[in-house]
Order: structure tokens, then C-alpha cells, then sequence
């Protein structure tokens, strides 16, 4: 029987896969009979992942997964910025009390599998891997809190990957990481922050930019047709 942690965790790694699209209903009972579990554990796991900002519950409709803003998508690519290059930053030649080639060894196999899951077109694999890469460098680096960190980052970046319709080639993000493996293997820190800011850049600037017009668009329509707050405008008189 699943707990409301694993749960949450599977719908996390459902939305890193891209097997979860935004905007997608998650029906208490089906998650239930699903998991062999009461609604009761499903709508602690679904109020879990709501105080994480992957569900949100709509009046008299249930549970759908978000649909970032413009807004939160610029602000988890800066997150993801800041953390990433960070980490590498201050990286030193051992991690996690493993040697320097143990790190590199793991990460390249990551990156291995990463391109066996692009070579045999299993989407949802090659999906998860690729968001996963990210993880398992602040894994290897020594920091599990930023694991964990990362891992619910990278899966809103996938969310809005999926929203504004990404253009960037999975091919293209598995050379990046191997890019950046090589750098670590050389003992070029540096390098590989900079190599990380330009490989989160482009997935960035992959999104559609017709898609993002049109949310920027939505979203000054939302705010012009705001409620007046009346009261404050009677307070001013």
C-alpha cells in the first residue's frame, strides 16, 4: 500500500516524464482505486503537492495540475539558475566524500542512459532522464536538500516545457550535460557553471514564443478586468 509521500512522489515523476500535462485532472477516486488506497491518503498527498505548487484544487471540480504563469516559468528558470550554478561553483575535488572520477564515472553513465532512452524513442524515459540529470549532480555533489530542491524545479520547468510548447531537442540538452560532465572531469568548475547557465538559457529560449505572447497577452486581459477594490476608492474620496 502506498504512502501519501509515494504518491506525491509519483505524480512528481509523472510531470518530469511528461506522461502529466498541465492543466490535466487528477480524480480523487481514481487515484484511490489506483493506488489501493482510501481518498483520504490521495487528498493528503494531492494537499502535499498543492503546498509544493503542482496541484491546485478548482471550486466543485477537483484537482488539476497547475498551469504555470509566465511569471512562476521566469522564476523557476532564475531559481534553477541560481541553484545550479552554485552548486558547481563551490564543488571541491571530493563529493560526498567520493573522489573526483567515482562523481564523473556516475555522471556519465547518467548521460548513457540519457542517450539510449533518445536512440530507442522511449519518450516518457528520456523525458524523466534528462530532468533527472540535474538531480543527480547535486546527488553526487553532496547535497541532498538541493536534490530534492531540484527535483521539484526541474519538474516545473518540464511543466511549462509542456505549456509553451518547447522547442528544444532532447539531443541537443544530452550534449549540454555531457558538455558539462567533461568540464567537471577536467576540473574546470567554472566552465561547467557557465556551460550549466547557457544550457538552462536555451531550454528557456526554446519556449514558443507565440505561446508565450498569447499567456502574456491572457494575463494583462486578467489584470485590466480585476474587480475595482470600491472600498479604497471611497476611502480616497
Amino acid at each position: 500500500m502506498a504512502t501519501q509521500t509515494e504518491i506525491a512522489q509519483r505524480v512528481v515523476e509523472s510531470i518530469l516524464a511528461q506522461k502529466l500535462a498541465p492543466g490535466e485532472r487528477l480524480g480523487e477516486q481514481e487515484l484511490a482505486d489506483l493506488f489501493g488506497v482510501s481518498r483520504t491518503l490521495v487528498r493528503e498527498a494531492l494537499m502535499q503537492l498543492q503546498a509544493r505548487g503542482f496541484v491546485e484544487v478548482r471550486t466543485r471540480k477537483g484537482w488539476y495540475v497547475v498551469e504555470p504563469s509566465i511569471a512562476q516559468a521566469r522564476d523557476a528558470f532564475a531559481a534553477r539558475r541560481a541553484v545550479e550554478s552554485g552548486l558547481l561553483r563551490q564543488a571541491g575535488g571530493q563529493f560526498e566524500g567520493k573522489p573526483l572520477q567515482a562523481v564523473v564515472k556516475r555522471l556519465r553513465q547518467h548521460v548513457k542512459e540519457e542517450q539510449a532512452a533518445i536512440d530507442g524513442a522511449d519518450a516518457a524515459t528520456r523525458a524523466f532522464l534528462l530532468a533527472d540529470f540535474h538531480v543527480c549532480l547535486a546527488e553526487c555533489l553532496g547535497h541532498q536538500l538541493l536534490a530534492d530542491m531540484l527535483r521539484d524545479l526541474t519538474a516545473r520547468t518540464t511543466l511549462v516545457a509542456s505549456l509553451y510548447q518547447s522547442t528544444h531537442d532532447a539531443q541537443a540538452s544530452c550534449a549540454d550535460h555531457a558538455r558539462i560532465v567533461a568540464a567537471i572531469e577536467a576540473g574546470r568548475l567554472d566552465e561547467a557553471a557557465r556551460l550549466m547557465l547557457d544550457h538552462i538559457g536555451n531550454v528557456e529560449d526554446a519556449l514558443g514564443q507565440t505561446s508565450l505572447a498569447s499567456a502574456d497577452a491572457r494575463e494583462r486581459l486578467r489584470a485590466t478586468l480585476a474587480p475595482v477594490q470600491r472600498t479604497s476608492l471611497r476611502a480616497v474620496k
